[in-house]
């Protein structure tokens, strides 16, 4: 028989996709190239957004209707079961917490396929450290998928992080729901496990995955000795969320802008050009004019080399799902107006850099040929086939408001 995991929404999810992969690989099954292939999916599924969770609904209709074996994973599974029952009524639904259960269902419900398969391992890896979070935001449903933070064991990660490297990664992506608050609850920390994992020889590069910004601050000083070590980006994901104190308290997300401002300057005065991303959700209930304005303010003063931008989705079971919408109008002119500022920040932050070299590695395909990343993580468009996992040294050459161009040297 053969399996297709089929994984939407955060780096995390792809993640435990391919954990989920390798279970089954260890049972025997081998994996198809697309779920029309496959005679089990394994539907990983995300619920963040509204759009997503409809999307995920519209997948499983169609799967069903091509008479697959269905596993669902993933948020929804453990947020929306009764959605996923009312469709699905004979099918696995495996939450996050259960994934420990999943071999042992599969082989209970499909039995061994034959001896164990060999899975490989590509130029790049994902390793979740977390699951769950310490937050208490007020518009999240992924905190009700994923609980209160459990951190792995140390161990356990930098025999993981090993392995990646052994078997030949050259990227490996760490990744949870809050990266910054890993180790808070079994008395460790971020740096230090990452730098026990830096202890690992070899030639490769590791991302740090999005963090908080109010537990950043906890380990800042330890991470940016980290970033020391040329294998670590020099890149953060740190999310503001909002421009103005008054969202933000209502958000419960914990800091102020200023804050929020103060920590990025922080890192900018130790690690020079060090590639900043952020996101915003625009239209937040409550959110008035005066408000948009002072996130417009924030864009322009922190000059984020990524911003991602999301309107409010209010999302059931959230504290937030009991307030006032605002109108879809609304909604749609502010994030029309981020977008644009974003767009202008962001290129004349890339313009900046054309001329500059820098060592970069080829990480994945594009439309206009290979992307290689630098140390900063700022994505670069090579017009020529690299294999990947190669490190090059490039000359930006052009810029977009979201990559740059550039040639090998």
């Amino acid at each position: 028989m053969k399996y297709y995991v089929e994984s939407y929404g955060c780096t995390m999810n792809y993640g435990e996709g391919r954990r989920l992969s390798r279970d089954m690989a260890s049972m025997g099954y081998s994996e198809a190239l697309c779920a029309d292939d496959a005679d089990i999916v394994i539907l990983n599924t995300c619920t963040v957004v509204e759009t997503t969770e409809k999307k995920m609904l519209a997948r499983i209709s169609e799967l069903k209707k091509m008479k697959k074996e269905i596993i669902v994973t993933g948020c929804m599974a453990k947020v929306q079961p009764k959605r996923i029952e009312i469709r699905l009524p004979d099918s696995v639904i495996l939450p996050p917490s259960d994934y420990h259960q999943f071999a042992q269902i599969v082989m209970d419900r499909y039995g061994l396929a034959g001896p164990p398969l060999q899975t490989i391992q590509g130029t790049e890896a994902i390793l979740p450290i977390a699951q769950g979070c310490l937050g208490n935001c007020s518009y999240c449903i992924t905190k009700f998928a994923r609980g209160r933070l459990l951190s792995y064991e140390p161990e356990t990660l930098v025999k993981d992080f090993d392995s990646f490297v052994r078997e030949g990664a050259k990227e490996i992506l760490l990744t949870a729901q809050d990266t910054a608050c890993y180790g808070f609850d079994i008395g460790t920390d971020l740096p230090t496990i990452l730098s026990s994992m830096l202890r690992t020889e070899g030639d490769y590069r590791v991302r740090i995955g999005m963090m908080n910004p109010n537990h950043l601050k906890k380990i800042v000083d330890g991470l940016i000795r980290c970033m020391d070590d040329d294998r670590v980006y020099r890149f953060l994901h740190i999310p503001v969320q909002s421009g103005s104190n008054a969202i933000l308290r209502n958000m419960h997300r914990g800091y102020t802008a200023e804050s929020f401002l103060e920590l990025v300057d922080v890192l900018r005065q130790n690690i020079p050009e060090i590639s900043i991303a952020t996101d915003i959700i625009t239209g937040f209930p409550g959110e008035t004019d005066e408000d948009h304005e002072l996130t417009k303010e924030l864009v322009k003063t922190l000059r984020a080399d990524t911003l991602n931008i999301t309107r409010f989705s209010s999302r059931p079971g959230t504290e937030a799902a009991s307030m006032e919408l605002l109108h879809g109008r609304i909604l749609k002119e502010r994030s029309t107006e981020l977008t644009d500022l974003k767009n202008k920040v962001e290129y004349d932050v890339n313009k900046r850099l054309i001329g500059s070299r820098f060592r970069a590695l080829a990480t994945e395909t594009g439309k206009e040929g290979t992307i290689v990343r630098t140390g900063y993580y700022r994505p670069v468009v090579i017009r020529e086939d690299i294999p990947l996992g190669t490190f090059v040294d490039v000359e930006i050459t052009d810029c977009r408001s979201t990559y740059l161009f550039g040639q090998r040297l």
